[in-house]
């Protein structure tokens, strides 16, 4: 039957609009166990399957687009390993692991990061409860980007800042200890309250700040919570600016960073 048909076509060629393209030609879906059904009751039927395909269909558009701008006039091998991350970004969105805004920022950082020898992977598993953004090797050294868009979910709507702060804090403190450079990246629209704590090396780190920071940690990080151990080592050794329009990377180091939005960045610093 051709509505059969329609479907392992899509199982095939992983399209499904083309195959309702067909469909429409032939004005009509023939059914098994009743009358001839109309376009629209196959699309009513249908519309979750042909929904996917659609959105599919444009992230993957998307992601080509912006990896073809990045890589015009590079080498083969840059075009090669980008186009390994492109394809990884796409199988992580078959299986609704990604969306289009946070993977276009992977896929640049992924692009600074080539540019300078990187081999580079997307959404790297680190432990059982730990996974991140970019993840790049070259030789024996790793490079660590964790991604973050000031995003505040809904049920911390009253306490948004101590919400961030505790989220940077806990990822310098959590995903550092993995990589020899640990990276934050933010696009220009964010800023990020990265505690003054990580200004200095562990060994200039004060117990009171310490203590501050983990307080915070503590009130939304308990299973399993931020250990003192993990606060006092960790380190970011650089802030990603991400312009996504221009498909680029700004680096700044932490101090530089901090003493451009520094005084937009008083409030947090009273909280820790």
């Amino acid at each position: 039957m051709l509505a059969e048909q329609a479907k392992q076509k899509h199982r095939i060629s992983g399209n499904l609009s083309a195959c309702i393209t067909n469909v429409l030609d032939a004005g009509f879906v023939a059914a098994e166990d009743g009358p001839s059904k109309t376009l629209d009751t196959f699309k009513e039927e249908y519309s979750d399957i042909y929904q996917d395909q659609l959105d599919l269909e444009s992230f993957t558009a998307d992601v080509a687009a912006l990896s073809d701008k990045m890589v015009a006039g590079e080498s083969d091998e840059i075009v090669q390993r980008m186009n390994f991350v492109k394809y990884r970004l796409i199988e992580l969105y078959k299986r609704n692991l990604v969306k289009i805004n946070h993977s276009a920022m992977e896929l640049v950082c992924a692009k600074h990061l080539i540019r300078y020898g990187y081999m580079v992977d997307v959404e790297k598993q680190l432990t059982d409860i730990l996974v991140c953004d970019v993840h790049a090797t070259k030789g024996d050294g790793v490079a660590i980007v964790e991604i973050e868009t000031g995003f505040i979910p809904p049920e911390h709507a009253l306490d948004p800042l101590a919400y961030y702060a505790a989220r940077i804090a806990s990822k310098i403190a959590r995903y550092s200890k993995y990589a020899n450079q640990f990276v934050l990246a933010t696009p220009p629209v964010s800023i990020l309250p990265i505690p003054e704590l990580f200004r200095r090396p562990p060994r200039d780190r004060d117990v009171q700040s310490i203590g501050r920071v983990k307080l915070l940690c503590d009130r939304y990080y308990k299973n399993p919570p931020v250990s003192e151990d993990e606060i006092i080592n960790g380190r970011l050794h650089m802030v990603y600016i991400i312009n996504i329009d221009d498909g680029r990377v700004i680096e700044m180091d932490v101090d530089s960073y901090l003493d451009q939005v520094g005084q937009m960045l008083d409030s947090t610093n009273r909280l820790l």
